[in-house]
């Protein structure tokens, strides 16, 4: 049970391979779980937050609150094998593994596609204001919702199954740079028209004003999304290239002994996400004072 936290090693190499805690892991899976129910829960309680972008935002929470649970279930099955209570070899925990993994990798695949709905929506929004509720409506944010789902959790199920394979490989990392690159192209082409647009919000009517800075507020917040979304992932996916273009160069194998801390920051992630929202947003974070409130005032109720 060591395919997502242990990177095999079959040269001979100077550099040592570093080790993780496995509850390092934990601990990170669990913070992460809790952040992102805390998202889910936020955007299903308060009705102004039921609109399209909240939605996508909700649905990335969903696919890192799954990548979480599986990691911090694996993390626990990993420490019961330490304890030598579960064999790594078995049949059956080989099984539960391979269903971990499966889960964990449809929670990052995901994410990027979260994050590319994302991007479409604050264009739309920014430079199709007038026509934004017409073309982005609930229906179609249910269908991106549902292609989302099916092709994340296929992919999920097929990569893990066949991962040993070099095509399957490949196709994961060229899944990962295709997704990534749309996200940039449509990031840089909205930022030029944002510099071209900027002069005229000024001379909007007010309420058109208003929903043009307000998609340029999210346009940033989806900026640090991608920022943080590319260092995280940055590592990762540069040691899988490692592993197919040069599996024997001992440089090679010095830089895939840095796996763990690769998948620290991939599943760190997913911490990092609900944070930015609850910076961003002033309507996440009064949504949070007041679920904090009503919990306060039941547990004070329950101490009366």
């Amino acid at each position: 049970m060591n395919s997502s936290t242990e990177a095999p090693f079959t040269n001979p190499t100077d550099c040592a391979e570093v080790k993780v805690p496995s509850q390092v892991f934990l601990a990170i899976a669990v913070a992460s779980l809790s952040e992102n129910l805390l998202v889910i829960v936020a955007v299903i309680k308060n009705k102004n937050l039921h609109s399209p972008m909240y939605c996508f935002i909700c649905n990335l929470a969903l696919f890192n609150t799954i990548s979480s649970l599986s990691k911090a279930l694996e993390d626990v099955l990993l420490l019961f094998i330490d304890a030598g209570h579960l064999n790594s070899r078995g049949p059956f925990e080989l099984k539960i593994d391979d269903i971990m993994d499966s889960l964990t990798l449809m929670g990052f695949l995901g994410s990027i596609f979260s994050i590319l709905a994302i991007a479409v929506d604050r264009y739309i929004s920014i430079f199709h204001a007038l026509r934004y509720h017409t073309l982005m409506t609930m229906r179609r944010v249910v269908v991106i919702l549902s292609a989302i789902w099916v092709l994340c959790g296929t992919s999920g199920a097929l990569m893990i199954g066949f991962f040993v394979a070099a095509t399957v490989q490949i196709f994961f990392v060229v899944l990962f740079f295709t997704a990534l690159l749309l996200i940039l192209l449509l990031y840089v082409h909205m930022f030029l028209l944002a510099r071209h647009h900027a002069n005229r919000i000024a001379s909007m009517p007010g309420a058109q004003a208003r929903h043009r800075q307000s998609g340029l507020r999210g346009a940033l917040t989806l900026t640090i999304l991608i920022g943080v979304f590319v260092a995280c992932w940055a590592p990762f996916l540069f040691h899988l290239l490692i592993m197919m273009i040069c599996p024997e160069n001992p440089y090679c194998e010095c830089y895939r002994s840095l796996f763990q801390l690769h998948v620290v920051l991939l599943v760190s992630h997913a911490v990092i996400d609900p944070a930015i929202y609850a910076f961003r947003s002033a309507e996440l974070r009064n949504t949070y004072k007041i679920m904090f409130l009503h919990s306060a005032a039941r547990i004070c109720k329950q101490c009366v």
